[in-house]
């Protein structure tokens, strides 16, 4: 594995936050705004986009793109610099559900909601998905870009209100409004589709 294995727990109905477990020199990056409290021992640090990029060039230009898709130019890092397992915790910034995510269960990729992530363990590299279709962006509702998260870690993403998960078929179609999409796999193919009628299409 390439990503730091960390463990969680998940608390909260509602409301939920995750406890990050971190052993000795593990490292969660997180979105600001979503720290929660840390036990000592742990060490906060700000940084360009997701930690992995090298050189002042790569890393203006990785902050850049998450600018692209509404986020902050920065994350913060948590890092265990004590000998014992130390406990960080963020939460979701509105009330909903908060979603472990095992990349390498999928692929070792998600394409997500431009402010669905929350944390992952350091190594998962979060960046930005292009739809292949241009009307899917312009009317998508989600905007052009969406975030992308690779890598063979964990990671958390929230979303508002009840989630549920879905299996597609091989040729499986299935229409939701594009308000409601959490994260999808990377094969699935997403497209827009307007509802029949001028009144449906304009209000």
């Amino acid at each position: 594995m390439n990503n730091h294995e960390i463990d969680y727990k998940i608390f909260g109905d509602e409301l939920q936050g995750v406890e990050i477990e971190l052993d000795p020199n593990e490292t969660v990056i997180a979105e600001p705004g979503g720290f929660l409290m840390m036990t000592e021992g742990i060490q906060m640090e700000t940084m360009f986009g997701d930690g992995r990029e090298t050189g002042l060039m790569g890393k203006l230009f990785n902050a850049g793109k998450r600018m692209l898709t509404g986020e902050s130019l920065f994350m913060t890092s948590f890092t265990n610099i004590s000998q014992e397992k130390r406990q960080v915790s963020f939460a979701a910034p509105y009330s909903g559900k908060i979603i472990p995510l095992d990349l390498s269960q999928y692929n070792g990729k998600i394409i997500c909601q431009k402010d669905s992530f929350l944390c992952a363990a350091k190594g998962v590299n979060i960046g930005i998905e292009f739809q292949r279709k241009l009307g899917t962006g312009l009317f998508g509702g989600e905007g052009f870009i969406m975030q992308k998260l690779e890598g063979d870690g964990m990671c958390f993403v929230h979303s508002g209100g009840y989630v549920v998960e879905k299996e597609l078929k091989p040729g499986e179609v299935l229409k939701v409004d594009t308000g409601c999409i959490v994260a999808f796999t990377q094969d699935v193919q997403y497209d827009i589709q307007f509802v029949g009628g001028i009144k449906n299409t304009l209000f």
